[in-house]
C-alpha cells in the first residue's frame, strides 16, 4: 500500500469529499453500489451516427516466427458526441485502439510507447502470458519510455481485449480510452463455416459521461487514487458507446453476422437482447463445444461473448435493436442494425464447434477461499480480498505449475472477478452446478451475496500474477490479490 493510496482512502473514510446524497450510496447506510454520473452535455440522439469499425493493426515487421507491433499511447481530440470534441487517451490516438488480429502459437510482440504524461501498464485480458509481459500493476511504463510485451499465444482462438492496468489508476485511464480488441485465430476455428470478413464484427461496449464542452467526466480526486465517496461502488456513464460511438447504427445485409461483444465498461453490467433468437458460439476463452440458442445474455465488466445473429429472419427496411435489459431510459439502448440489402451468404453454424476439456475437480490439490467485500482500511473504507487491501509484495497463494486447484469466491455485493494467466471453468454457483457443458472463462460475475466455485489448472509459466475485481473502481481501491505460480 503506497502512501498516496493510504492518504486518499483515509480522506474518503473521513468524508472529506463532498458529494450529493444518493440513497443506498452512503458508506454509513451500507455497502456502496455503482452510481450514475450524469453528463452535462445533452445526450445525443440514438442511432444517428454510423458504427465505426476500428482499423486492424498492421505489424511493423514480421521475422523469426513473430509479428511485431507498435502502440503509441497518445492524447487526441475526437468527435465522440456529434458536434463536440472530446480529448481521449488512446492507443494510436484512437478509442478503441486498433484491433490486433493474431494467430494461436505465433508470437506477437507489442512495443508500447508511452507518450502520455502519466505511467501506464498494458494487460492482454484473457492472454496466456509470461509474467514479465502480463501487465502486473506495478510494472510501470514511465512517460516517454517504451516496453516490449511478448505474447506467445499458446492458447485457443478467442476474443480478447487489451487495456491499461496501472495500479490505483486503471479506472480513470481506461475511462479515458486506453482499451482495444485483440482477436486470436486458429486452424480449428477457421475450418468452421462461420461468418467472416465484414460480417465478423468486434464490438467494444462501454458507458461514459461527458462535460458540457464534450470532454469526459470522471469523479476523480485530482491526482490522487480513488474516486469521490459517492462513486466508490463504481462509476456508471449515461452514454452507451459501441466502438467509441454513441448508440450507433450499422447497415447490414440479410445474412448471418458474428458479433464479438466485449464489455469494456468500468462498472456497468449489460443484459443484451435483440428481441429475437441469437446463437452464442463463444465465451471469454474461445469457442463453446456446441452452439447455444439464447434470447438474452449477461456481460459483466471484462466478459466477452461471441454470438451469431441471422438478419435473414428480418425484412428489408426493418430495424433490429441491441438492447440492454438491465438499463433504464437511454441506458436501455446499445445500438441498432438497419437491414437494407440482400446478399449471398454461405456461412453456417455447425452443431459441433470445438472440443472443450472438462477439468476434473477431483484432481484438485487444494481448495482456496477468496472473500470479496468492503471494509475498514487505514482509517478509511476500501475494497478488500480476505479482509486485506492489495499488497503487490504479498502472495495470497502459491499454486504449483501443472496443479489443478479449486478457488471459492464469495461476495458481499456484485464483483466481476478476473483471473490472470489461466482460464477456468465454473463448478457451482451457490452450490448449484451450471447447466450445459463446461466453457472456458477468465472473468466471472459474482452477484450480491453469492459464492462461485471455479476450477483451473496452472500452466505454462512460473511467476507472479493477480486475481482482482474488474469493477475498475473496486480494483483501484485495493480489491486485488497477488499469487505466484511456483
Amino acid at each position: 500500500m503506497n502512501p498516496s493510496r493510504r492518504d486518499a482512502l483515509r480522506l474518503l473514510g473521513l468524508g472529506a469529499v463532498a458529494v450529493a446524497a444518493v440513497p443506498g450510496c452512503s458508506l454509513l447506510a451500507g455497502t456502496p453500489q455503482p452510481q450514475l454520473l450524469a453528463s452535462a452535455a445533452p445526450l445525443p440522439k440514438p442511432y444517428a451516427v454510423p458504427l465505426p469499425v476500428p482499423e486492424v493493426a498492421k505489424p511493423v515487421r514480421s521475422a523469426g516466427g513473430a509479428d511485431f507491433y507498435e502502440l503509441a499511447e497518445q492524447a487526441a481530440d475526437v468527435e465522440a458526441l456529434p458536434g463536440l470534441r472530446t480529448q481521449i487517451w488512446g492507443y494510436g490516438g484512437q478509442f478503441p485502439g486498433p484491433t490486433i488480429v493474431a494467430r494461436s502459437g505465433r508470437k506477437t510482440v507489442v512495443k508500447l510507447v508511452n507518450q502520455l504524461g502519466v505511467p501506464t501498464v498494458l494487460h492482454l485480458h484473457g492472454g496466456h502470458t509470461p509474467p514479465e509481459s502480463d501487465g502486473f500493476p506495478t510494472d510501470l511504463v514511465a512517460p516517454g519510455a517504451a516496453r516490449e510485451y511478448v505474447f506467445p499465444l499458446e492458447q485457443r482462438a478467442a476474443t480478447l481485449w487489451y487495456h491499461d492496468h496501472r495500479m490505483d489508476y486503471t479506472g480513470p485511464q481506461v475511462w479515458r480510452g486506453l482499451a482495444g480488441m485483440f482477436l486470436v485465430r486458429d486452424a480449428e476455428e477457421e475450418a468452421l463455416p462461420l461468418p467472416a470478413g465484414e460480417r465478423d464484427l468486434p464490438l467494444l461496449i462501454c458507458d461514459r459521461s461527458f462535460a458540457a464542452d464534450g470532454n469526459l467526466l470522471y469523479p476523480a480526486l485530482g491526482d490522487r487514487p480513488g474516486v469521490q465517496e459517492g462513486y466508490m461502488g463504481g462509476v456508471l456513464g449515461d452514454v452507451i458507446l459501441v466502438n467509441g460511438a454513441p448508440w450507433p447504427e450499422l447497415r447490414v445485409a440479410r445474412a448471418r453476422y458474428r458479433l464479438r461483444l466485449c464489455n469494456g465498461s468500468n462498472a456497468r453490467a449489460y443484459e443484451l437482447a435483440t428481441g429475437g433468437p441469437m446463437i452464442q458460439i463463444g465465451s471469454d476463452g474461445g469457442l463453446l463445444s456446441a452452439p447455444r440458442t439464447v434470447r438474452q445474455f449477461r456481460l459483466a465488466p471484462g466478459e466477452r461473448a461471441d454470438v451469431i445473429v441471422d438478419f435473414s429472419a428480418y425484412k428489408l427496411g426493418q430495424h433490429v435493436e441491441l438492447r440492454n435489459l438491465a438499463g433504464e431510459g437511454p441506458q436501455a439502448r446499445v445500438m441498432r442494425f438497419a437491414v437494407d440489402r440482400d446478399e449471398s451468404d454461405d456461412s453456417a453454424v455447425p452443431q459441433r464447434l470445438s472440443t472443450v476439456e472438462a477439468l476434473d475437480p477431483g484432481k484438485a490439490t487444494v481448495t482456496r477461499d477468496f472473500e470479496f467485500s468492503s471494509g475498514s482500511m487505514h482509517g478509511g473504507t476500501g475494497w478488500l480480498i480476505n479482509g486485506r487491501p492489495f499488497d503487490p509484495k504479498r502472495m495470497e497463494a502459491r499454486p504449483k505449475l501443472g496443479d489443478v486447484e479449486i478457488w471459492r469466491l464469495t461476495s458481499d455485493v456484485a464483483h466481476p472477478v478476473h483471473l490472470h494467466l489461466d482460464h477456468f471453468q465454473v463448478l457451482s454457483v451457490n452450490g448449484e452446478r451450471p447447466a450445459g457443458p463446461p466453457e472456458w472463462k477468465d472473468t466471472v460475475e459474482l452477484r450480491d451475496a453469492q459464492t462461485v466455485e471455479i476450477v483451473t489448472r496452472f500452466t505454462g509459466y512460473r511467476g507472479r500474477y493477480v486475481l482482482h475485481c474488474h469493477n475498475l473502481e473496486h480494483e483501484d481501491m485495493a480489491m486485488m490479490a497477488s499469487f505466484e505460480v511456483v
